[in-house]
C-alpha cells in the first residue's frame, strides 16, 4: 500500500545505528534496538561515549516518528480508505504502547547516568529539564488510555472528514462550501452557510459522545500522574516551564481589553459598509464593500506556482525549500471528499524534510494557509543538520512564530496572486482577521481551561460555559434563530478534540510574529537575519532565548499586545 504522494526517500545522513532495512511497524525488529541502547548505556565510559548513545536513540526515534508520519499522512489523505486507516491505527495500537514504557526506561537511563553531569551544559540544558518532565509524569497505567484517546482523535477525523451537503445539484465538502460564504449574494451566502451549519449538528451527539470519551480518559491520565487536573497535567506535558496557567488567564484578559474594541469596531464599520441592520454569521466572509471575492487561483498548481514566486522575491535560501518540496512532491493541498479537514505541516524526521497537508479550494484564507504552512516546513528545514532528533523541534510557541511570520512577511509580495488593488483587500483582510483571532483563541483557550477546571460537568453546563465566553468575545454579530449552531461552534475546532490545551500557542505567537514584522519595517534584512537564525536553533534553547534570537520579547501582557494592536489599526488605516 502506497498512498502518499512521495515515494521513498533516503535518510537525510546514512545510518550508523539502525539497520539499513528494517520494517518499523514491526515490533519484534524494533525491540533489539531498544535492548542494545539500554546495555550499552552502561558500558559508556567517557562523555563522548553517551554523546554517541544520545544520538544512536536520536536515530532510532526518527526512524520511528517517521513511520508514524507516514501513515498519519496517509491516514489524513485518505480517511476513507480502509487500508490507511488499518495501518495507522496498528501503529498506534500495537507499536506506540510497547514503545512508551521502553522510551521511559532510556529516559531514567539518561537522566540517571554518571557521565551525564560531564556533558555540556548549555548543550542538554533543555533536554535535560524537557526529559525529567516526562519522567515525572510518566505511569504505565496511562499508556492503554492513551492509546484509546489516539484511536478516539481518529474517530474524529474520519467524521469530520465525511461531512458532505447537497448544494444545488452538486456534492460538496463542508471545506469546499466555504468559498460560497464570500459571495455578494446575501441570500446565497445564508443558503450556504445554513446548509453547513445543520449538517454539523445532525452529527452533534457524535462529537460530544466522542468528546465525552475523551474527557474521561484525559481525567484519567491525570489522577494517574497525581496531577490535581488534568489542565495541570497538561501544562507539565507541553513543557510550559516559561509561563502559567495565571498568565493565560491574564492573556484572556488583555485581548478583551485591548483587541475586542477594534474586532468590535471593525464589525459595526463592515455592518455599515454593506448596508445591513444587524451583521450574522454569513457577513463575516463577504468583502465589507459587496464586491466579488478575491479568486487568488483556480487549481491547486496556480497557488503553489504564485507562492513560489512569493519566496523567490522574499529569500532565496526559503525558495530553494519550497522548490524542493514541490519537486519532491511533498504537497497534498486540494480538497476532496474523504481528506481530512484543516491543514498541516509534518516533518519526516529521518529524512528530514518537511511536507504540507492542506484543503485548497481557491479562497484568499488558502493563501495565508499555504504561506503559513511553508513557514514551518522553513523551520523544519533551517534544522536538518542538527543531529540530536529533540532539538530538530522547537515549542509550539515558537514554531507558530516561524509560520505566522512567514504570512506576514508573505504578504509583502502577495500580488503574485493579484493586480494591485486585489493585493490591498488581500493586505486588508488578512490583518482584520488577525484582529478577529485573537478572540476566537482567547474563547477557545478559556473554553478548555473551564472544562479540565470542572470535572464531571453535565453536556448543558459545558454548553452553557461555551455560550457564556462567546457572549464575552463573540463580538456585534446576531446569532438570532441560530442559537443552537452557536452553541456547537466548539465542533469544527479540532485542536479541542484533538490537541487540549494547544491553541492558546496561536495566540503567543501571533505578538512574535507581529514583532518581526514590525522589525522588518525598520530593517527587512536583518529581521528576515533574525528570523531564520532563531529558526535554526530548533528546540536547543528555552523559549525566552528563541524569541530574543528572532529579535522579539517573550511576553504576552497587554504591555506588549498594545502597541503590536496599535501598528495593526494603523496599517489597516494605510489600506483603506
Amino acid at each position: 500500500m502506497n498512498l502518499l504522494p512521495f515515494g521513498h526517500l533516503p535518510p537525510h545522513k546514512p545510518r550508523r545505528f539502525v539497520p539499513k532495512e528494517i520494517d518499523s511497524g514491526d515490533w519484534t525488529q524494533i525491540a533489539p534496538l531498544l535492548d542494545e541502547l539500554e546495555t550499552r548505556a552502561a558500558r559508556c565510559k567517557r562523555a563522548a561515549d553517551l554523546e554517541r548513545w544520545l544520538l544512536d536513540w536520536s536515530e532510532l526515534n526518527a526512524a520511528l516518528d517517521e513511520e508514524s508520519s507516514r501513515r498519519y499522512i496517509a491516514m489524513t489523505c485518505h480517511t476513507d480508505d480502509a487500508d490507511a486507516e488499518t495501518a495507522y491505527l496498528h501503529f498506534v495500537e500495537n507499536i506506540e504502547p510497547q514503545l512508551k514504557p521502553r522510551q521511559f526506561k532510556l529516559e531514567q537511563i539518561y537522566l540517571q547516568h554518571p557521565l551525564r553531569g560531564k556533558l555540556s551544559k548549555k548543550r542538554y540544558a533543555v533536554l535535560d529539564r524537557n526529559t525529567k518532565a516526562r519522567v515525572e509524569l510518566y505511569r504505565e497505567e496511562n499508556v492503554p488510555l492513551e492509546t484509546e484517546e489516539a484511536r478516539l482523535s481518529q474517530q474524529y477525523q474520519k467524521l469530520s472528514g465525511s461531512l458532505t451537503v447537497q448544494f444545488r445539484g452538486e456534492e460538496k465538502t463542508l471545506a469546499q462550501m466555504a468559498r460560497y460564504l464570500e459571495e455578494p449574494d446575501r441570500a446565497l451566502r445564508r443558503e450556504a452557510w445554513e446548509l453547513v451549519a445543520n449538517r454539523r449538528l445532525q452529527e452533534a451527539e457524535k462529537f460530544e459522545h466522542i468528546f465525552d470519551q475523551l474527557i474521561r480518559l484525559r481525567e484519567q491520565i491525570a489522577r494517574n500522574a497525581g496531577c490535581a487536573n488534568y489542565r495541570d497535567y497538561a501544562f507539565r506535558m507541553n513543557r510550559r516551564f516559561d509561563y502559567t496557567t495565571e498568565d493565560c488567564l491574564r492573556f484572556h484578559d488583555a485581548i478583551e481589553r485591548e483587541v475586542l474594541p477594534v474586532a468590535r469596531e471593525l464589525q459595526v464599520e463592515r455592518r455599515r459598509q454593506l448596508k445591513l441592520d444587524k451583521l450574522r454569521p454569513w457577513d463575516l466572509a463577504v468583502d465589507s464593500l459587496n464586491r466579488p471575492p478575491l479568486r487568488p487561483f483556480e487549481k491547486v498548481d496556480q497557488m503553489v506556482s504564485n507562492a513560489q514566486r512569493i519566496f523567490n522575491q522574499l529569500d532565496a535560501e526559503l525558495s530553494d525549500g519550497f522548490k524542493t518540496m514541490n519537486d519532491l512532491k511533498l504537497l497534498d493541498l486540494d480538497n476532496r471528499k474523504g481528506k481530512a479537514p484543516g491543514g498541516y505541516q509534518s516533518t519526516l524526521a529521518e529524512t528530514r524534510l518537511p511536507f504540507i497537508f492542506m484543503n485548497a479550494v481557491g479562497v484568499q484564507r488558502d493563501v495565508e494557509t499555504i504561506l503559513h504552512e511553508a513557514g514551518h516546513a522553513f523551520h523544519a528545514l533551517a534544522t536538518r543538520e542538527e543531529d540530536l532528533y529533540a532539538y530538530r523541534s522547537a515549542p509550539i510557541e515558537f514554531c507558530e512564530v516561524a509560520s505566522m511570520t512567514m504570512e506576514l512577511l508573505g504578504n509583502e509580495f502577495i500580488e503574485a496572486f493579484y493586480p494591485a488593488s486585489g493585493a490591498r483587500r488581500a493586505r486588508r483582510d488578512h490583518l482584520e482577521g488577525i484582529v478577529g483571532i485573537f478572540p476566537w483563541i482567547a474563547t477557545v483557550d478559556a473554553f478548555q481551561h473551564w472544562i479540565y477546571t470542572h470535572p464531571g460537568h453535565t453536556r448543558t453546563e459545558r454548553t452553557a460555559a461555551w455560550v457564556g465566553l462567546m457572549d464575552r468575545f463573540g463580538g456585534e454579530v446576531d446569532w438570532s434563530g441560530y442559537e443552537t449552531a452557536r452553541a456547537h461552534l466548539w465542533h469544527r475546532q479540532l485542536h479541542i478534540f484533538l490537541h487540549p490545551f494547544y491553541y492558546v500557542e496561536y495566540g503567543i505567537a501571533q505578538l512574535g510574529a507581529l514583532q518581526v514584522w514590525a522589525n522588518s519595517k525598520l530593517d527587512k534584512t536583518r529581521a528576515l537575519s533574525d528570523y531564520k537564525r532563531a529558526l535554526g536553533l530548533g528546540g536547543s534553547r528555552p523559549l525566552p532565548e528563541l524569541f530574543s534570537a528572532a529579535g522579539c520579547r517573550f511576553d504576552f501582557s497587554a504591555k506588549t499586545l498594545k502597541p503590536l494592536v496599535a501598528l495593526v489599526r494603523h496599517e489597516l488605516a494605510k489600506l483603506n
